[in-house]
């Protein structure tokens, strides 16, 4: 049962949705001796439809995240969680969202694919939100107020207390996607939905967890959202490979824990180094694995990359980005590479 506040936000035809009803979770509590139900290959390895509700890989994801499993729900890939809050809570030609401006970039695609009115707020001069003008945008239609921090494109954590009071005073769902935030120092949001019944908090196996090809999302939040979520998604949205990979890596995590603290070390030398050269006006403050430079002619400097085989991100057509490059903190050995043809730009 669905209390009243978040009820009101859902959607009505989810709310009176029947899910489809799988095999695998028709069948629970004990050990099959053949399973003959599902319309499968008898045969193979890989012939058995996976887990729908990827429960070994959330109960090992629980004692990492510190977040009981019945509070997880994994996509494939962050884009089928954002899509599914659009599926879920916003009714199209109707509802309305509201986002800070820049940031990333599939919340607006995803509202253009669900035909649901995306309104942008600019950050301030800090990169930091102004949480009036974005209360401000919101109406009765306003479902869902998107945050990513770290933002990205510009890096940096948004400040705690404005996120929330969006989450206070804002009476829809507010997500905060913490992509970036396994490289920061502050403490994750996740930890606090039992304050916040409206939260939903991203997170996903492809930045530190260095699991991108596998496409593996995760999102946290009240039971009765993640029941949603469930009701809504389809059945085998996760396969078995990623499934098994993503077990692996939640048993190596010693291994992953070097590697960030070696992405943060290389961190602290790039940024410095990085605005010492003449083509950098500015290196921008950062708590994710990537930085935000301003740059003398950020196309040209691109282009040059570009015919040195260096591929970074030119953001000088993203708001408040104008000649800015976005880039990504490397090996040791990519850095020195970077900086070295930087230095010999001419």
């Amino acid at each position: 049962m669905l209390s009243s506040e978040i009820s009101a936000l859902v959607r009505p035809c989810i709310r009176a949705l029947t899910p489809y009803s799988c095999a695998r979770d028709e069948f629970k509590g004990q050990e099959a001796k053949a399973f003959l139900d599902a319309n499968e290959n008898p045969y193979g390895t890989l012939n058995r439809y996976p887990d729908p509700l990827q429960t070994e890989v959330k109960a090992a994801l629980s004692k990492v995240k510190q977040v009981p499993a019945q509070n997880i729900v994994l996509g494939n890939g962050s884009d089928e969680v954002i899509d599914l809050v659009y599926r879920i809570f916003c009714e199209p030609r109707i509802d309305n969202v509201v986002a800070i401006e820049p940031t990333y970039g599939m919340y607006r695609v995803c509202a253009d694919i669900n035909d649901v009115e995306y309104r942008p707020v600019s950050l301030n001069e800090f990169f930091q939100p102004n949480v009036d003008a974005m209360l401000a945008a919101t109406d009765e239609n306003t479902k869902v107020i998107w945050l990513c921090s770290p933002n990205n494109p510009t890096g940096n954590l948004l400040e705690r207390a404005a996120i929330e009071r969006l989450l206070t005073e804002f009476h829809g769902i507010v997500v905060v996607d913490e992509a970036y935030s396994d490289f920061a120092d502050a403490q994750p949001f996740r930890l606090q939905l039992n304050q916040w019944p409206n939260l939903i908090v991203m997170n996903t196996f492809s930045k530190c967890w260095a699991a991108a090809a596998i496409r593996l999302g995760m999102a946290f939040a009240s039971e009765e959202i993640i029941n949603l979520f469930n009701k809504v998604k389809y059945p085998y949205n996760v396969n078995q490979l990623s499934q098994q990979q993503a077990l692996q890596i939640l048993a190596e995590r010693q291994r992953f824990d070097l590697w960030r603290a070696t992405i943060l070390r290389e961190r602290d030398n790039m940024l410095p180094a990085f605005a010492e050269l003449p083509i950098c006006k500015c290196v921008y403050p950062t708590d994710a694995n990537f930085f935000l430079a301003k740059m003398t002619d950020a196309d040209n400097i691109y282009n040059y990359l570009i015919s040195r085989s260096i591929v970074v991100r030119n953001r000088s057509r993203v708001h408040l980005c104008n000649d800015c490059l976005r880039i990504t903190i490397g090996t040791p050995q990519e850095n020195n590479l970077l900086l070295g043809a930087l230095r010999q730009y001419r």
